[in-house]
């Protein structure tokens, strides 16, 4: 697979390596999608987020992550899967309050949103499950803790 990444920072606050962004991004396609890929990335402040999130979600305020999938025609073969926008104050305020490693989060974000591309949703309780479970996986790959250890019932935690 050929991944190319189009990032566009538009955030005043600090951001990601394109080579970690880049990483996070192939690890969460890896076996999923075989063919050429393209993806545009847009790190945003908080009033693009709301902008975006009010239009195309009809949600008043930011959220860390969206994502826009092409949804094209399969017989253009176009290797576009999607645009992905983060909210980089979100993600930093969302670290410091859940006590997260900031890299940690922002690769949870990154994937998070790759795999809304590829299809992965989270809407009803089943689809949410394996999207965690899926999410938790890819960031142990990358030598990140479970992003939703907190969630865990306490006795599974230790299992």
């Amino acid at each position: 697979m050929n991944l190319q990444l189009d990032i566009q920072c538009a955030s005043t606050e600090p951001v990601p390596d394109e080579d970690d962004i880049r990483r996070w991004i192939i690890v969460a396609l890896a076996g999923r999608r075989s063919s050429d890929t393209e993806i545009s990335l847009r790190l945003v402040d908080i009033p693009e987020m709301t902008a975006l999130n009010g239009s195309y979600r009809g949600k008043a305020g930011p959220t860390n992550v969206l994502s826009f999938p092409a949804d094209l025609p399969p017989e253009l073969e176009l290797p576009l899967l999607g645009d992905i926008v983060i909210c980089a104050p979100v993600v930093r305020a969302e670290a410091r309050e859940q006590a997260k490693p900031l890299a940690a989060h922002w690769a949870h974000m990154t994937v998070h949103g790759t795999l809304h591309l590829l299809g992965y949703d989270h809407i009803e309780e089943t689809e949410a499950q394996a999207m965690e479970a899926l999410e938790t996986e890819i960031l142990g790959q990358l030598n990140f803790p479970c992003p939703y250890r907190d969630n865990i019932p306490k006795e599974h935690a230790d299992a």
